[in-house]
């Protein structure tokens, strides 16, 4: 007994010294492989300042619709990894799209955090306000990781419409997917979606595929059954973490036309 308690002690105080989460969580890439106009979008390059010092950067690819969609990525790579995402989007939603690098990702300067990463969705919001788009017509579209960062930015400044897309409950919740019980409850409770989806007050919509290998099914449906009305969950049958969009097809994209829309 002894032995487990100095054991957890010494872990928990790793965890404290070292954040060794922020290695299992963020997996940036700071060389770009492309940008919108190898697809044959318009673009403009976004230098957004931080609160703290901090730079980060990003697309405007605009579209022929009223509605701007900020578009906050998963963990891994940078936007120019979203590049096939980004043109499907543009052409069958129709809607503008900023989509930004984290602090530490792409040309953004830093070290990735779950404060960093806020500090970012702010910057970014507050470059479409300066630029005239209103938050009737803004939509927050958070994919995995960027559930956590869409969800927070929502409670802070609400938009018109959220989409998350693939979103977990929390990374205590994804530690118990990977860690021992024992191990799992030292994890801090940080990005918790589950806490904070209740206080929504704006309509969401889900977004999961059933065979997702890296965030359970069943993490979306507690998201989803947590948040309060109005709320629509569209599930992909046979789509993993990474493959939604494909999938998904025309289907994925007319429920987020549809959701826009209404």
């Amino acid at each position: 007994m002894l032995r487990a308690l100095t054991f957890t002690l010494i872990l928990l105080g790793a965890f404290m010294a070292f954040d060794p989460l922020s290695r299992m969580i963020f997996f940036p890439d700071s060389y770009l492989v492309g940008t919108p106009r190898d697809l044959g979008l318009e673009y403009k390059d976004v230098e957004l300042q931080v609160a703290g010092g901090g730079r980060s950067h990003g697309w405007l690819i605009p579209g022929p619709g009223d509605e701007t969609i900020l578009w906050f990525h998963g963990n891994a790579g940078n936007i120019s990894h979203r590049l096939d995402n980004i043109r499907l989007l543009h052409d069958l939603v129709g809607a503008s799209i900023l989509i930004i690098d984290y602090g530490g990702y792409g040309q953004s300067d830093g070290d990735p955090s779950e404060a960093r990463m806020y500090a970012d969705a702010r910057a970014a919001l507050r470059y479409l306000r300066e630029s005239g788009v209103a938050p009737e017509q803004t939509v927050y579209f958070g994919r995995s990781l960027g559930s956590a960062v869409a969800l927070e930015l929502a409670l802070e400044s609400p938009p018109a419409r959220l989409i998350l897309e693939t979103p977990f409950e929390s990374v205590r919740a994804m530690a118990r997917t990977l860690l021992p019980a024992g191990l799992a409850r030292i994890v801090p409770q940080r990005f918790d979606n589950l806490g904070r989806i209740k206080r929504v007050h704006c309509p969401v919509l889900f977004i999961h595929g059933d065979r997702d290998e890296i965030v359970p099914f069943e993490q979306g449906r507690a998201l989803f059954a947590a948040a309060p009305e109005p709320k629509s969950f569209h599930i992909i049958r046979g789509a993993g973490h990474n493959d939604t969009y494909i999938v998904g097809g025309e289907k994925y994209f007319a429920a987020i036309r549809k959701f826009i829309a209404d």
